[in-house]
Formats: C-alpha cells, sequence, structure tokens
C-alpha cells in the first residue's frame, strides 16, 4: 500500500513541475538604420488585444545602440504568442502616424509578416511557444 501512495506521489509531482514549465523567448531586432531612441518590444497571447496599445502582456523598451538589438523575456508558460515592435526613434513612447495612421516610424512583426493597409490579426503573427525560442524580426521602414 506504502509503494502505490508512493508511486502515485511521484507520477503527481513530475506531472505537476511538467505543466509548470516556463521558457524564455530571445527577439533579435535587425535593419535598424538609425541608431539612437529605444526599440518598444510587445508581447501578446491574447488576440483580441492584438497589437492594440497598452493591452500587451509583456513589453520591453531596450536602448538602441547598434544597427541590432536583443531582449530575452524570461519565465514565459507554454502557449501561443505573437510580437509587434516599434523604432521609438524620439523616445516619446507612442510609435508616430502620419494624417493617414500609418506609422512614421519604423516597425515590426513576428514571422516577418507584412501588412498591406491594416494592422496583421493575431492568427497573421503567432507562434508557439513551448521550448526556448530566439526570433530575428527585420523592421520596416
Amino acid at each position: 500500500m506504502r509503494v502505490a501512495l508512493l508511486g502515485f506521489l511521484l507520477v503527481f509531482l513530475i506531472s505537476a513541475s511538467e505543466s509548470e514549465k516556463h521558457y524564455t523567448l530571445t527577439i533579435k531586432v535587425d535593419n535598424i538604420k538609425s541608431v539612437k531612441g529605444i526599440m518598444e518590444i510587445s508581447v501578446y497571447k491574447d488576440p483580441a488585444k492584438f497589437p492594440k496599445v497598452g493591452q500587451t502582456y509583456r513589453m520591453a523598451r531596450v536602448k538602441v545602440e547598434g544597427h541590432t538589438v536583443s531582449y530575452t523575456f524570461e519565465h514565459l508558460e507554454s502557449d501561443d504568442y505573437a510580437i509587434a515592435l516599434f523604432h521609438d526613434v524620439n523616445s516619446n513612447k507612442v510609435c508616430d502616424k502620419n494624417f493617414f495612421g500609418i506609422p512614421t516610424e519604423s516597425y515590426g512583426f513576428s514571422n516577418n509578416f507584412k501588412p498591406l493597409l491594416s494592422a496583421p490579426e493575431f492568427e497573421d503573427c503567432d507562434f508557439e511557444l513551448s521550448w526556448d525560442r530566439s526570433l530575428t524580426i527585420h523592421l520596416i521602414h
């Protein structure tokens, strides 16, 4: 009886630790033309919130000191995510846009999705995170 109870407890503990696994996600941004300002990298996991400002799951602002920028998000659970980012050249914490709503600052999305006439959908940019991953996103100018 004790052996069966210990076996059950061991299986429970192993399965509990497996379901609580967390991963890292490294985002590398390249194609940066102007070495100044901030790169704002936003992680989304709720399709209804993508790519809405202020509704990110995680967000980082990284000083641009070269023609590439990298940032690692840690402790992310296994799920589907999408990335939206922009190069805030003037460091005003806003992706500046023209009269028509088209960004005047460089931007990018996971899967290197290039939107045509409007912001992409979550499904255009989503990817699975179930292991430590590294993604490269090319800025769109």
